[in-house]
């Protein structure tokens, strides 16, 4: 019986655990990289009482009132004196607070008059300024081992002086795309229909066949490779395996031996020639699933041989993406070190009347307002449609038990 969606996902997260080893890395290049370590602030934040505005630290029991300004006090600057009764201390934000102070007034809500400055409104202790250690405490934990980090945690490895970044190795993901109906991409006829091929030696696949009239470029291996590089892993993409024994043997055990994960393109589902669980099986792999009730990817494969992880994701291209999305990213998060593996999965509304054939989860091309307020299906033409896919942004989630949506009601949608 096939799994859901969100059984199989769990068996992903549930089974994959981090083998990746700790290593440093500069701040410039820790974004996108997983935390080794905990993080601890190095001193309180902020290390003094900080103006938030510009303005005028004030006593609040003087306010309303007319105060004379004794001063002035910039960022970075110590003050120099008190605020005593009756007076005030002109302040701009991020500077310190002075003694005396307990509330910052808003220039917008002073009016100079020569050497004083006149407030008509009152204030309260606590006002316009952030007092030291609001923020962090000295030696608290600020950012925790296993998190993915993102621009704001660059920020804040920068506030508490954390040059080199503990952070786990990244995942090495080998790609195996298979076929006989594949060509290499840098394989094109010329108009009399002689085969031109470029010469590199770096490219995917290694026949480099023109692609006849009814055969496809292998387009499988270049998304799968920036959908991993997008995850924060390390892409290493093999030839294109013919469906033969031997040529799948070989470079699915090539893939198993040099990578952390290997996934396929291809020859999962229950065809003649789709020989790749056979050669999995041959080799000792045990399988945790190898099928989810979802369209487009329903024949995915999920498993384990020789202490590596495998995933064999269908060979038409968008249910590559998809399952790659559900599954793929998943298992590359936990390889990488992250504690958690988020599903981006939002609701919003839709904007034309749609309906489904229930029983299985659809993920279908769909077009997310830029405000993330609403969703529009994409016409597309089954699973092959890479020009539906790209004209889209987002997958629709058209729920197993439900048959139709009303425009306006909300849906379920897989963000990209």
């Amino acid at each position: 019986m096939a799994l859901s969606f969100q059984e199989a996902r769990a068996m992903v997260v549930r089974e994959v655990c981090s083998c990746a080893a700790p290593e440093h890395c500069s701040l410039s290049d820790a974004g996108g990289r997983v935390l080794a370590e905990d993080i601890r602030a190095d001193r309180d934040y902020p290390p003094f009482d900080r103006s938030a505005r510009d303005g005028f630290a004030v006593r609040a029991v003087d306010l309303p009132g007319e105060l004379l300004v004794v001063g002035e006090i910039r960022a970075g600057e110590v003050p120099s004196r008190a605020v005593e009764g009756g007076g005030a201390i002109e302040i701009m934000t991020g500077a310190p607070m002075p003694s005396g102070a307990d509330a910052v007034v808003m220039v917008e809500h002073v009016r100079r008059d020569g050497a004083r400055v006149v407030i008509e409104r009152a204030a309260k202790s606590g006002d316009n300024f952030t007092p030291r250690g609001t923020e962090a405490r000295a030696g608290e934990v600020v950012l925790r081992r296993g998190k993915r980090l993102g621009y704001a945690d660059i920020a804040l490895l920068a506030m508490v002086g954390c040059a080199e970044v503990p952070v786990f190795r990244k995942p090495r993901v080998a790609i195996l795309p298979t076929g006989d109906e594949l060509v290499d991409v840098d394989s094109v006829p010329l108009p009399d229909g002689r085969p031109v091929v470029v010469d590199s030696t770096d490219r995917v696949g290694s026949e480099g066949r023109a692609p006849g009239d009814v055969q496809i470029r292998n387009s499988n291996a270049y998304s799968i490779a920036a959908q991993v590089r997008q995850a924060g892993a390390i892409a290493d993409v093999l030839p294109i395996a013919r469906d033969d024994y031997e040529s799948t043997r070989g470079l699915i055990e090539r893939g198993l031996r040099d990578a952390d994960l290997l996934l396929l393109s291809g020859g999962v589902s229950a065809g003649k020639y789709d020989i790749v669980e056979k050669v999995l099986a041959d080799l000792g792999a045990r399988f945790l699933f190898d099928r989810v009730a979802i369209q487009p990817g329903q024949p995915v494969v999920f498993g384990t041989v020789g202490g590596k992880f495998f995933f064999g994701l269908p060979g038409n291209p968008v249910s590559t993406m998809v399952t790659f999305e559900l599954f793929a990213r998943a298992a590359i998060d936990r390889l990488s070190g992250c504690d958690s593996a988020p599903l981006p999965l939002m609701r919003a509304r839709i904007t034309r009347d749609f309906r489904h054939k229930p029983g299985l989860t659809r993920f279908l091309p769909a077009m997310l307002s830029e405000d993330g307020a609403t969703v529009t299906p994409v016409q597309w033409h089954g699973s092959g449609d890479v020009p539906a896919a790209a004209r889209s942004n987002a997958f629709l989630v058209a729920e197993a038990d439900r048959e139709s949506w009303k425009e306006g009601e909300d849906i379920r949608v897989l963000s990209r």
